[in-house]
């Protein structure tokens, strides 16, 4: 039997690094008990986040951090799928057939993974929440993105299908789709890399966090199947060359 605790449980997936880092660190200070799941832990973490080492796309390993997880906590609340590759953008003449299922296993057979352990870790809870983490990309993108866009693509599908099949359980499934967060570096961006959003600025770390907070609230299980675009408006913009 797993140790008692108080807390709601978070697992993030991707979560030692970049928006997963600042994730982990966000619903940490919320008052969560985070697991951090990542192939290695890039970032130091604060004291009282848990590390799992996973890569999400071997079944096996996310199983087992799942099982670890229960045993210590119990069950799992809130699972952020998270975790993504995002260098493969080559032209299709050079990417290659690998590049490109590596690219799907991670972020979109790796969050269906996730989503099904946790979903039996959650078995019997009243409460349950899955967040993925999508892109912009899944419906706007640049040449050479196939990958990418193609994997954020199917994980907003994903989120649509499980809501609706997981409406006999209490677990709400969104997605949020970031446009450009600027994880490091931000004091480098130039004035037209901030003006050309209707916000008037680049996204930062702390607009996802907040959206994920929200969106993981207990109460706030009438938000279900959604996909939250946090792009400071750039989606909405008519762009002609002049």
């Amino acid at each position: 039997m797993g140790k008692l605790i108080n807390k709601k449980v978070c697992v993030i997936t991707g979560g030692t690094g970049g928006i997963g880092y600042h994730l982990s660190l966000g619903f940490h200070e919320a008052g969560y008990q985070v697991i951090a799941l990542d192939r290695e832990q890039r970032n130091p973490l604060a004291g009282g986040i848990a590390f799992i080492k996973t890569d999400v796309s071997i079944a096996e390993e996310v199983q087992h951090a799942f099982k670890q997880i229960t045993v210590q906590y119990g069950t799992v609340h809130v699972l952020i799928n998270n975790a993504a590759i995002s260098v493969f953008s080559k032209p299709i003449s050079d990417i290659s057939i690998e590049e490109f299922d590596a690219v799907l296993n991670v972020n979109l057979r790796g969050s269906f993974i996730c989503a099904k352990e946790f979903i039996h870790a959650n078995s019997g809870q009243d409460y349950g929440r899955i967040i993925n983490i999508a892109s912009t990309r899944w419906n706007q993108n640049e040449a050479n993105w196939e990958a990418y866009g193609s994997s954020k693509g199917g994980l907003i599908s994903l989120t649509n299908t499980l809501a609706v099949s997981l409406s006999n359980r209490p677990i709400t499934v969104n997605a949020i789709s970031p446009g450009w967060i600027q994880t490091e570096g931000y004091e480098k961006l130039t004035y037209t890399d901030h003006a050309q959003h209707p916000s008037g600025r680049v996204g930062i770390p702390r607009d996802i966090v907040n959206a994920c907070l929200f969106l993981a609230d207990e109460q706030n299980d009438f938000i279900n199947g959604h996909n939250l675009v946090i792009d400071g408006g750039m989606t909405k913009k008519m762009v002609y060359e002049e």
